[in-house]
C-alpha cells in the first residue's frame, strides 16, 4: 500500500507542476516555448485529476491532503473560466450582443438568418459568414471579404481591417466604431487563425503506430499556429490599446482559457464569463471533450450583466454567445 501511495504522490506532484506551467502562459510567448499552451488544451482532465487525488489524501487522513488543497486555491480563477456559478447583477442591460462562428453557413442560411432575428441583439459580430443568402433587415451591415462581419441597428462611425502581421495573409480580425445613444463603442471582432481538424484526425483507434502518427500530426499543427497566434494577437491589441472609445472585443480565438491567447487577449479587459457567466462556457462542440474558444471581453467602464452560451441551436459546430451589458457607469 506504500508503493501505490507513493506512486499517487508522484502523479499527484507530477500534475500539479503541470498546472503551473499552464499559468506561464500569461508570461511565455508560444514563440519561446510552445508546450505550456499546449498544455492549456488539457487544463480540464489536469483538473479533475488533481481534485480527485485530492480527494484522496482527504480520505486517506494524509496531512499532505491540505497542503494540496492549499495549493489547488492557485487555480481558481483558471476553473472559473471554463465552469462559472456567479450571482445576479442588480443592473439593467441595455446592450445585447451576439458573437457567433457560423461555420459558413453550410449548416443552412436560412436557419441562422431566422434564429439571428428572434435575437433582438444590438450588435451581431460573426465569424466564418454565412455567405450568399444572409439577410438581416434592421442592420447596418460590414463585411471584409474574408467571414468576418458586424450587423448593428447602430450607426456605424468607422470600420477597418486590422491587418495582419507581415507574412501572414490572413486577417486576424476588424475593428468598428459604433455610436450608441450618443457614446461612441469600438466593437473588435476576432478570429485567429483556425487549426484545420477533422474528426478523423484527433479520434484515436486504439492502433499503437497510427495514433501515434496522430499525435505527432497533432502536435506538428498547433505549434505553428500558436506562433501564427502570438503575432495576430499584436495587432488586434494595438487595436485595443490605441481605443479612445470602451472596448468591446469578442470572437472566436480558436484557444482554451488559461492558454497564451487568452491571457493577453484578455489584458486590461474583463471577461464577461468569468463575471457574470453561470454553468460550462464550453462552446465549441464539434468534439466529446469540453471546449471553450468563444469569448465576450469587455472595457472596465462596461458592466457585464448576463452570458449565456446557447446550446438550444445546432445550425454550426460552435454554440452562439450571447451577452448583455450596461453602458450606465
Amino acid at each position: 500500500m506504500k508503493v501505490f501511495r507513493l506512486i499517487l504522490l508522484i502523479l499527484h506532484v507530477g500534475i500539479l507542476f503541470l498546472l503551473l506551467g499552464t499559468l506561464l502562459n500569461a508570461y511565455v510567448p508560444p514563440k519561446i516555448f510552445p508546450w505550456f499552451n499546449l498544455l492549456s488544451l488539457g487544463f480540464p482532465f489536469l483538473m479533475i485529476s488533481y481534485v480527485v487525488l485530492t480527494f484522496f489524501w482527504i480520505f486517506s487522513w494524509k496531512k499532505r491532503a491540505f497542503v494540496f488543497m492549499l495549493l489547488g486555491l492557485f487555480f481558481l480563477n483558471p476553473v472559473k473560466r471554463w465552469i462559472n456559478y456567479s450571482s445576479d447583477p442588480k443592473e439593467t442591460a441595455d446592450l445585447k450582443i451576439v458573437s457567433f462562428n457560423t461555420r459558413g453557413g453550410i449548416m443552412g442560411v436560412e436557419e441562422i438568418n431566422k434564429y439571428l432575428g428572434t435575437l433582438g441583439a444590438d450588435v451581431i459580430l460573426l465569424q466564418e459568414n454565412p455567405g450568399d443568402g444572409f439577410d438581416m433587415k434592421g442592420y447596418e451591415k460590414k463585411n471584409n471579404g474574408g467571414g468576418i462581419t458586424v450587423l448593428t441597428k447602430y450607426k456605424i462611425i468607422s470600420w477597418k481591417i486590422i491587418e495582419p502581421s507581415s507574412g501572414d495573409s490572413r486577417i486576424p480580425g476588424t475593428q468598428t466604431d459604433i455610436e450608441i445613444r450618443g457614446k461612441i463603442y469600438r466593437f473588435i471582432n476576432v478570429y485567429l487563425h483556425p487549426f484545420k481538424f477533422e474528426k478523423e484526425m484527433v479520434k484515436l483507434n486504439g492502433n499503437t503506430d497510427a495514433d501515434e502518427e496522430k499525435v505527432k500530426n497533432i502536435v506538428g499543427r498547433l505549434i505553428p499556429t500558436f506562433k501564427k497566434h502570438q503575432d495576430q494577437i499584436a495587432v488586434i491589441r494595438d487595436a485595443v490599446e490605441n481605443s479612445p472609445y470602451p472596448v468591446i472585443l469578442s470572437g472566436d480565438f480558436n484557444s482554451v482559457p488559461n492558454s497564451y491567447e487568452y491571457y493577453h487577449l484578455s489584458e486590461g479587459l474583463e471577461d464577461a464569463f468569468f463575471t457574470v457567466g453561470k454553468g460550462s462556457a464550453t462552446s465549441f462542440h464539434d468534439y466529446k471533450f469540453p471546449i471553450r474558444i468563444d469569448y465576450v471581453f469587455s472595457s472596465k467602464s462596461i458592466t457585464p450583466i448576463s452570458y449565456k452560451v446557447d446550446r438550444s441551436v445546432d445550425i454550426s459546430d460552435h454554440y452562439p454567445v450571447i451577452a448583455t451589458f450596461s453602458l450606465q457607469k
